[in-house]
């Protein structure tokens, strides 16, 4: 039985301990052992980012940048800063306590990617695993693939010594059960039709749709296709990435976003630099979206404006076949130089995204192109 975790225990306790006791490396990485006994480049600033504003996506990058400062790896700064964010149980879009399928079974999907050695790895619709990034990681490292799927990345982490674990929690289950009763009014889920708004001489009646929410306790997200990346540059000058999530909430059964697709959901370039998205997945995938982010950094726009172009070029793209849709993206991206940016295309505000450099952690906000 996998007890809930609250988010007082969630950061007190230590993320490198979950993810199992065949790993061929430790994660829980002290600042001397991140290195790779490689030389520093002389002037080159370390730099980690991830799209999470909130003081989660605070605490990974805290957890990660002494040892990252020191000389540490990108590569092993980026997975363990998202390993923090994916024991979250308060982050229904990621990991621990991510939204199910339709079925009610959470899905996970992550890709990692390293600039160093332009090597790459994912796993696509895995389950029962809590760090799908970093079996990426061991896709990347201990194979010659670069995306496995399912049960085969399933049965892959357990070779490794990952515990098989149920990924939901007391709130996304609630959030779940919320939804199949109020997806369709014309299937046989939720209170019997007869008891819809009745109450006793009491007032007591049967929580339901048009009820009390707090009564029923599912919370006030129903939805969400969010998704966490993270992208590190190291005093080496090298740049690596990861992108996790769980994917679109109620989805079919199997469906695979952008995600674990590299050039789609993250792609790094060691010679430029890195770029991740969250969003709407179909419609990154179709732009090939961090790929044309990072090539338009190469041919000299900032992160901040690359980001831009990747939104408008996906507006274009159906403006081109007469059709008015913004499909709901963010992404985020940085260059070697320690430049950063986000946009979206979502709502009336301003994306937001957390940075950690030598001149402390910052939260940043981006620009929205729908404005």
């Amino acid at each position: 039985m996998i007890l809930p975790i609250s988010r007082r225990r969630f950061f007190g306790q230590s993320v490198g301990l979950t993810t199992g006791a065949l790993l061929t490396r430790s994660l829980g990485l002290k600042a001397a052992s991140l290195g790779g006994g490689r030389v520093m480049s002389v002037g080159t600033t370390p730099m980690i980012i991830t799209s999470h504003p909130n003081p989660t996506g605070q605490a990974a990058l805290e957890e990660v940048w002494e040892a990252l400062a020191a000389g540490g790896s990108a590569l092993d700064a980026v997975e363990k800063a998202t390993n923090v964010i994916e024991l979250d149980p308060e982050d229904m879009s990621v990991g621990y306590g991510g939204l199910p399928n339709e079925d009610g079974v959470v899905q996970l999907d992550a890709s990692i990617m390293d600039g160093r050695t332009y090597n790459a790895g994912a796993v696509a619709g895995i389950e029962n695993i809590k760090h799908p990034s970093s079996v990426a990681r061991l896709v990347m490292e201990r194979t010659d693939h670069v995306m496995l799927a399912a049960e085969g990345a399933k049965e892959f982490a357990l070779s490794f010594g990952f515990p098989e674990e149920d990924l939901m929690t007391p709130k996304s289950r609630r959030a779940w059960l919320r939804w199949r009763e109020e997806h369709s009014d014309r299937d046989d889920w939720g209170p019997p039709d007869h008891l819809k708004g009745w109450e006793d001489e009491e007032g007591r009646g049967i929580p339901d749709a048009g009820g009390d929410r707090e009564a029923f306790l599912l919370g006030p997200e129903l939805s969400t296709h969010g998704t966490v990346n993270v992208l590190a540059v190291d005093a080496r000058g090298d740049i690596a990435g990861i992108t996790s999530t769980s994917g679109m909430s109620w989805k079919v059964p199997g469906r695979i976003g952008d995600s674990p697709i590299i050039g789609a959901g993250l792609y790094v370039d060691n010679e430029v630099g890195a770029a991740g998205a969250t969003g709407r997945g179909e419609d990154v995938i179709k732009a090939c979206s961090s790929f044309y982010i990072v090539s338009r950094m190469r041919e000299g726009r900032s992160p901040q404006e690359a980001c831009e172009d990747a939104l408008r070029q996906i507006d274009a793209r159906y403006a081109a076949v007469g059709i008015d849709f913004r499909p709901g993206e963010k992404f985020v991206a940085i260059n070697k130089d320690g430049d950063f940016g986000c946009a979206w295309n979502i709502g009336d505000g301003a994306p937001a995204m957390s940075v950690m450099d030598t001149a402390g952690y910052k939260r940043y906000e981006g620009a929205n192109t729908t404005l």
